[in-house]
């Protein structure tokens, strides 16, 4: 069995008033195992940031502004998802802008589902944590899954953290190997999907414009707050190699 666990940041919340992809991520799992492939494009939306978006995303139309839009990349997007399962977090939303990308690039490109079956997350977050806050960042303290590098959105960086979170999720049998055979707790399932080394999560090297993309954005912290979180992160882990 094939999945795409899949993500995308948008310039805003709502595909209908104008809003575009600016980043798609997505991993590969075969057999609920991490293959290494992967698929990662930033995009140029040639539209503005919504107010909040930006901030939330570090993302900007100057650090876009060489990037492809989403019709030149369409077609190996398609065929990376093509017979796939998409394994999406709120699918609804990132769906809904995909479906409105395919439909700007041309009407030959179909919907989602024309390439592909979708999982929502949330929807089965919801069935087994019902009343309860199942955002990303929720499931990942509720299961274990450690997020803690997770400063700003990032569709790749999502796209991991959602592959260990789904297979967290939807484990607690031995099935896949995590176990000795009997019951494993969520939590003690997504220990093993990240330690065992025939599953590690698949580690992508940082591109020197995405380097400058985050230093920019810790620049602009820095200004705004004086420091920056990430300063803070690495203060703490020198100290603890000294």
């Amino acid at each position: 069995m094939r999945q795409i666990i899949l993500d995308t940041e948008t310039t805003g919340l709502n595909w209908k008033t104008g809003n575009r992809v600016v980043e798609i991520g997505c991993v590969e799992l075969v057999e609920r195992r991490p293959t290494g492939n992967h698929f990662h494009r930033y995009l140029r939306p040639d539209c503005d940031f919504e107010q909040g978006a930006q901030e939330v995303t570090g993302l900007t139309l100057e650090f876009l502004a060489d990037k492809p839009v989403f019709g030149e990349v369409v077609d190996e997007f398609i065929e990376f998802i093509r017979g796939a399962e998409l394994i999406i977090h709120n699918a609804a939303f990132d769906v809904g802008f995909l479906d409105n990308e395919l439909a700007l690039a041309g009407a030959q490109y179909g919907r989602i589902l024309d390439h592909a079956t979708v999982e929502d997350t949330l929807l089965m977050a919801r069935q087994r944590f019902p009343g309860q806050r199942n955002s990303l960042d929720a499931l990942c303290k509720r299961l274990g899954v450690d997020n803690s590098h997770r400063q700003l959105h990032g569709a790749l960086l999502d796209a991991q953290i959602l592959a260990d979170v789904y297979i967290a999720l939807t484990s607690g049998q031995g099935e896949i190997g995590f176990g000795d055979g009997g019951e494993a707790a969520p939590a003690q399932a997504a220990t093993g999907f990240r330690s065992t080394a025939a599953s590690a999560r698949p580690r992508v090297a940082i591109l020197p414009d995405e380097l400058a993309a985050h230093e920019a954005r810790l620049e602009k912290l820095r200004k705004k707050a004086g420091r920056a979180v990430w300063d803070a992160m690495l203060e703490e882990v020198a100290e603890a190699v000294a």
